[in-house]
């Protein structure tokens, strides 16, 4: 076997997760946008169906690799809270915006959370990367202000407050020595709040075999499973590789949404992508340069 065979071997394990792994997280927002834009399911429903089906999906993994016990020593309930805040959000969202605006607000703040955390724990950004934030951040307000392409302000509003409770969980995460227990016990956890969101939204429950599916499918397939190809494909990439890949979630939303349920693609999207991904791509790549020896 030559070197380069050998060089083929190690990428392609990497290349179809991470490959694998993208399709899931832009899966999420395809099926949500799918199952709500013609009210197969309601919001409250959906999630709820979500988080059960993805906490079970995930215990049952844990247990078929005897690793469920780790569950108890793993997670926390502050970011079970967390979770559920981004997924109760994420659901309400996309009632009103199309599937690949509501991946792009929520990726751009994501990751502006997580500058902000750095911000505060003192990290200080090069002009190169101030620029590429700077070119992102100019992006966002492009895609929100008000026009006739505008998205919906409270779609925009809670896919926000999704991308700033899943970026809080994210930060929290890094702390955890086995990311796939962590996040097993952290769907558990939530399971203990799901009544509560029941309980306030009973009276406008509305569901359909197809809504209760595709709600089965964003749990236990693009979530559940997605994860746990995601943090398989982490061992063959470095962090700033796995930063720059996420960059493609976005995108792939985007032409879900157009292929699967005829959304147009607007010229005010296509600038702003272009802005948010491109600053954040310029702005990892910068400190990648500084980073290195």
């Amino acid at each position: 076997m030559t070197d380069n065979q050998r060089s083929l071997g190690s990428l392609l394990p990497a290349i179809s997760l991470t490959t694998v792994a993208m399709l899931a997280f832009a899966g999420n927002s395809i099926l949500c946008r799918m199952a709500l834009y013609d009210a197969a399911i309601d919001a409250a429903s959906f999630t709820n169906i979500r988080m059960l089906s993805g906490a079970l999906t995930l215990l049952v993994i844990l247990a078929m690799k005897s690793t469920l016990r780790k569950t108890t020593s793993c997670g926390s309930w502050f970011s079970a809270l967390m979770l559920l805040i981004y997924a109760v959000c994420f659901s309400y969202a996309y009632i009103d915006l199309g599937a690949g605006t509501g991946a792009l607000i929520l990726f751009g703040l994501v990751q502006g959370t997580m500058i902000v955390s750095a911000l505060l724990a003192g990290d200080r950004p090069s002009l190169i990367e101030t620029l590429g934030w700077i070119s992102a951040a100019a992006g966002m307000v492009y895609l929100v202000l008000p026009g006739a392409e505008a998205p919906s302000l409270s779609g925009t509003v809670l896919m926000a407050v999704a991308g700033i409770a899943w970026g809080v969980y994210c930060i929290r995460g890094q702390a955890e020595s086995d990311a796939l227990a962590s996040t097993a016990s952290n769907f558990a956890r939530s399971l203990v709040l799901v009544p509560l969101l029941f309980v306030f939204t009973m009276s406008s429950i509305n569901m359909t075999v197809r809504g209760a599916v595709l709600a089965v499918a964003s749990g236990a397939i693009t979530s559940g499973i997605g994860y746990v190809i995601w943090y398989a494909a982490l061992t063959h990439l470095k962090t700033l590789q796995a930063a720059m890949v996420q960059l493609s979630v976005p995108a792939i939303a985007a032409l879900g949404g157009v292929v699967l349920l005829g959304e147009a693609l607007s010229l005010r999207l296509i600038i702003a992508a272009g802005l948010i991904l491109g600053g954040i791509s310029i702005a990892l790549s910068s400190k990648s340069e500084l980073q290195s020896p």
